[in-house]
């Protein structure tokens, strides 16, 4: 007399698999988690952190992230501006537009950041009376010797239908990729997935940092296989 075995339950052959299914069901994890193991596992937290806040909450590249210079961020005064004006010579469409600072973690994150550099006497000045101490025209995020993110030429075609040449931040961008990496994102996860879903797999509200529309979990694999 033969007898029907209970099915199995399904196996998953890496963590990565398991990473994907846990967000497949939690709207909010994937941002949180990214930013939590972050700030507990990296060298330089103040800094990683704040750049994943800027793709989160202010739909930012990379490449526009590592070209801002301090002057768009704060006033003389030191105050945080509410409105950064990306130009056109940063943004990777070549059209300027504008992104608000007005997520309180984001604007935590960036008073943190720029104490972090003071300290260290990253790109600094004498006086903290003007621009909280830092050097104006610098861009805001450095690598951890103190210096900008090196950019390399690239083109493309802009919005009027020009071929254009953009500076694109290439080891910025490859380094927010381990990042994902090393929370437990695999190969569907990069820089990209923070600001825009058309260049990964999961969209962001920027608002509230948690997951608004994703692909299907089967997409992502046969992606992954690739």
């Amino acid at each position: 007399m033969y007898r029907i075995l209970p099915r199995p339950p399904t196996c998953y052959s890496s963590h990565r698999d398991r990473i994907l299914l846990h967000i497949s069901g939690n709207r909010s994890y994937a941002p949180k988690h990214l930013l939590r193991v972050t700030d507990a596992t990296s060298r330089h937290p103040e800094r990683d952190v704040l750049v994943l806040l800027l793709g989160f909450t202010c739909g930012m590249r990379v490449s526009e992230i590592a070209q801002i210079e301090t002057a768009d961020v704060l006033l003389p005064s030191g105050r945080l501006r509410e409105e950064v004006s990306l130009r056109s010579a940063i943004t990777k469409g070549s059209k300027a537009r504008c992104v608000y600072l007005s997520h309180p973690k984001t604007v935590a994150a960036i008073e943190r950041y720029i104490e972090w550099r003071w300290k260290r006497g990253k790109a600094t000045a004498l006086d903290r009376s003007k621009w909280q101490g830092l050097m104006p025209k610098v861009p805001l995020i450095l690598t951890h010797k103190g210096t900008r993110y090196e950019l390399s030429v690239k083109r493309r075609v802009n919005y009027d239908g020009e071929v254009v040449d953009y500076l694109a931040a290439d080891s910025l961008q490859n380094y927010v990729t381990g990042l994902y990496r090393a929370a437990g994102f695999g190969r569907g996860f990069s820089s990209h997935s923070g600001p825009y879903a058309s260049e990964g797999n999961v969209i962001f509200d920027v608002s509230h940092g948690s997951l608004l529309r994703r692909k299907p979990l089967s997409m992502v694999r046969k992606q992954q296989r690739c």
